[in-house]
């Protein structure tokens, strides 16, 4: 074949590239039709939801040598680019060589051209992001990431890197995964029958991080305001779809933050990637608006174009006990809310986005900054329409000796957290920060219904497969 540089399907349909010029293309074979003359091929490389055509004089290239130019299969294709006579798009190409990088047998290729459930491609991870839905759902976790970055930076924060494998569980919950190098089938004992972890590679218990919060006020105690992006992992056994037991975290923290400057870091830092996504990813979110959730652009819309409204979890408990609407689970003052109380409020009551804050302190974290009433703390939440709490964060105890007692009544471990309570001895200050779900903000922005289908090989229990 004739050596010409690729350019990628969406420079050519963006750019508007120079008709009559020619072109060479790659990608898969989403579809093949015509008839004995003509062949129209729909190519896609991923650059785009959309396909390029090429068309094929099948007199030109023999039917021989196109038997194997079916769905699945990877072609190379130098062409000339030219006005298409069809509907739908613009250009198209007619193809002069035809390169076969791989075929894809149709009798055991499983993407064939019909409805796939996302159960069924869920079993097929490995090749789901060759799909439209998937294709599309990708390119906008790449596009949020790149956001997520790009806002923090124009903020003056920096990005910190805290570690995958740690000693404390931030949230003292104990579902965590342990990191070891001892043998299982034979596990050294100390005298009182307990593991010995002495010869263990860290010498001690470790496990994979649950947060990187804890570490991330450490850096925000040197460095004013960072940001951390990483992969954090659950041991909890809940197959539901909004679970996973690995995905990703944003967690911001910063030095003399209080609730308030908190809550004005989220609402701004949501809808700016939130616009970031409809500017960047306007036709991947048509295409599941179109497909999926057709209300899924108006839902975008309003959370970019709404005020957040602000108030306490003990307004809220009110707002809900007077409803009159039965939940399925009872409100009351110290429940835990779940996704109908939280939705109400935001759907139905308020009709824009909430944040809720000053929870009881029995139902929140250890570190969360103590209230006078000594009941409650300065939490907050963010609730989003359609799945509830997007963002969880707070202010964060700042006082030594009530950061202490809080550590003891839980009966948590001071050897795994002696390092954090060190900094409210050393130069305390208010600070405050929250955790934002990667795959729940993707969740949200792509319209998919189960988180399973935001991540590309998602882990859950029994399985971790690919």
């Amino acid at each position: 074949m004739e050596i010409i540089k690729r350019t990628k399907i969406i420079d050519l349909l963006n750019t508007g590239t120079r008709l009559d010029g020619k072109v060479c293309v790659k990608g898969w074979v989403r579809t093949r039709r015509g008839n004995k003359h003509i062949a129209f091929i729909a190519l896609n490389d991923g650059s785009t939801i959309h396909n390029i055509q090429i068309v094929v004089d099948i007199a030109r290239f023999g039917e021989e040598f196109l038997k194997p130019v079916t769905t699945g299969a990877c072609l190379c294709v130098n062409g000339l680019l030219v006005e298409s006579q069809g509907q739908g798009q613009a250009a198209e190409i007619q193809a002069e060589e035809i390169e076969i990088y791989g075929t894809a047998d149709p009798a055991v290729y499983p993407l064939q051209k019909k409805g796939h459930s996302l159960e069924f491609l869920r079993e097929i991870a490995y090749l789901r992001p060759r799909t439209n839905t998937f294709g599309a759902i990708f390119r906008i976790r790449h596009h949020l990431a790149y956001a997520i970055h790009e806002y923090f930076n124009k903020q003056g924060f920096f990005y910190f890197h805290t570690p995958i494998i740690t000693a404390s569980d931030a949230e003292g919950a104990g579902s965590m995964f342990q990191v070891t190098t001892l043998d299982m089938d034979r596990l050294p004992k100390t005298e009182d029958g307990k593991v010995d972890y002495s010869s263990d590679f860290f010498g001690s218990a470790t496990n994979l991080t649950v947060s990187g919060q804890l570490e991330g006020e450490l850096g925000a105690m040197a460095l004013g305001g960072i940001y951390t992006f990483g992969p954090t992992f659950r041991a909890e056994n809940s197959n539901t779809p909004r679970h996973l037991a690995e995905f990703w975290m944003i967690e911001p923290e910063v030095a003399f933050f209080d609730i308030r400057d908190n809550m004005d870091l989220a609402e701004d830092f949501l809808k700016y990637v939130i616009s970031y996504a409809m500017t960047h990813c306007k036709d991947d979110i048509e295409f599941l608006n179109k497909m999926y959730d057709n209300e899924l652009i108006d839902r975008l819309n309003f959370v970019v174009n709404n005020q957040f409204i602000r108030l306490t979890y003990t307004e809220g408990i009110e707002i809900l006990e007077k409803s009159g609407k039965k939940f399925e689970y009872p409100v009351y003052w110290g429940a835990d809310l779940q996704s109908e109380h939280e939705r109400f409020l935001v759907e139905d009551h308020f009709k824009c986005p909430v944040i809720l804050t000053d929870y009881p302190k029995e139902i929140k974290s250890f570190y969360m900054k103590q209230n006078d009433d000594g009941k409650t703390v300065r939490g907050m939440d963010v609730l989003f329409p359609k799945i509830g709490e997007i963002i969880g964060g707070s202010e964060r105890e700042a006082d030594y000796q009530k950061l202490l007692n809080r550590v003891e009544e839980l009966h948590m471990s001071l050897d795994s957290l002696w390092w954090y309570l060190d900094t409210r001895r050393f130069g305390t200050a208010p600070h405050a920060g929250f955790g934002l779900g990667f795959e729940r903000l993707v969740l949200f922005i792509s319209g998919m219904t189960n988180i399973r289908d935001v991540i590309p090989f998602p882990r859950t229990p029994k399985n971790v497969l690919f």
